[in-house]
């Protein structure tokens, strides 16, 4: 068995939603994998420079034996008509790989974002099982041309492939409109790289308010402000890069730290007395199941979280508290530092929540 992934994410980046994806095929089949690295799927834009020596999500820096790398070589013209045709004699070379690479025995081909490689892939192996794991709104986060021009070809995917799997509930309902076989498949962790869980101190005196993650367009700042100020005697740790205007009066119990690598971020999570996902509920939003949800919920912290997304759905899980509207933020700390969690509901929340528990759950592998 093989695969062909194309990703949404570089092969460099942390570990996510895709790694784990191509790590548990290899698991369950032993197969190798071809992994295609995304390019621009619309126009540059300045905030795009400012991402430019962002290191801190580079974690992938070599290749296992059972996987192959392959970067595409394009023009950043694709929303264009006319674009995958000037792109594809720079494909030439690639889609030789992807030829000579599934030709040999059977090959699965997987795809994590929509992209006109993306299509002429899946119509170049034809025959070949396929399937669209649908992680984001992607047409949500383009404007202009580019939006209408992802949106017809994810639109184009989710008809043509073998299967799709949705990350969210808003992501399948969206897709259940065009075929009714739209997989459900929430997002999942790694429980062996997470440390072992011994229970949180009840110890009493300043309670450490963390989150740990980029910090973008989409974070409420508003919402953070306002539970700062609320919680003057409390701590309201951030840790991650900064891609978005920072307020330029933030209270003195908010402490900004820069991005680090996962293993360290697992670290300082350790040091929360509460996990915060403080997300503004939009459209941008409205797909997001956050992987930090089952992070937090893996290492025993009590969540506040605003009611976005997949998070909207989960206010009556154990440990999870959401703000919502008016509701006075105050109150509900309160209640999550009340929460109490035992190593069992730990050990099962991470036994349950595991990616190849999702992934083989979906059979949609080997």
């Amino acid at each position: 068995m093989r695969l062909v992934y194309l990703s949404p994410v570089p092969w460099t980046s942390f570990a996510q939603r895709p790694h784990k994806f191509v790590t548990c095929y290899h698991a369950s089949t032993g197969g190798e994998v071809l992994w295609i690295d995304p390019y621009p799927t619309r126009f540059p834009s300045l905030s795009d420079f400012q991402r430019f020596g962002a290191k801190a999500d580079r974690e992938n820096e070599s290749n296992p034996a059972w996987l192959s790398v392959v970067r595409p070589s394009v023009l950043p013209i694709e929303p264009l008509p006319g674009s995958g045709m000037v792109n594809a004699l720079m494909w030439r070379s690639l889609l030789c790989v992807v030829d000579e690479f599934a030709q040999p025995q059977d090959c699965q081909l997987a795809i994590g974002k929509p992209s006109l490689l993306a299509l002429t892939v899946l119509k170049r192996l034809k025959g070949t099982r396929s399937v669209y794991d649908a992680m984001d709104d992607f047409p949500a986060f383009y404007t202009g041309i580019s939006r209408w021009a992802i949106r017809r070809r994810e639109c184009q995917l989710v008809r043509n492939v073998d299967a799709v799997l949705a990350s969210s509930t808003v992501i399948q309902r969206r897709w259940t409109q065009i075929r009714a076989d739209v997989q459900l498949v929430h997002n999942g962790l790694d429980a062996e790289v997470l440390p072992e869980f011994v229970g949180i101190s009840a110890a009493k005196g300043k309670k450490i308010l963390g989150y740990v993650g980029t910090i973008a367009t989409w974070f409420d700042w508003d919402w953070v402000i306002e539970l700062a100020k609320k919680r003057p005697d409390d701590l309201v740790r951030l840790i991650g890069p900064v891609f978005c205007s920072i307020p330029t009066e933030l209270p003195d119990n908010i402490e900004m730290l820069p991005a680090c690598n996962h293993q360290a971020a697992l670290v300082a999570m350790q040091e929360f007395d509460i996990g915060l996902i403080p997300f503004k509920k939009n459209k941008l939003t409205a797909s997001v199941d956050p992987i930090k949800y089952y992070e937090y919920r893996a290492l025993g912290l009590p969540i506040i979280s605003t009611d976005f997304g997949e998070m909207a759905f989960r206010g009556g899980e154990e440990g999870t508290f959401l703000s919502e509207g008016s509701q006075d933020i105050g109150a509900v700390v309160e209640l999550a530092l009340q929460h109490s969690t035992t190593i069992e509901s730990v050990q099962q929340f991470r036994a349950g929540n595991s990616w190849e528990l999702r992934f083989s759950g979906a059979k949609i592998i080997g």
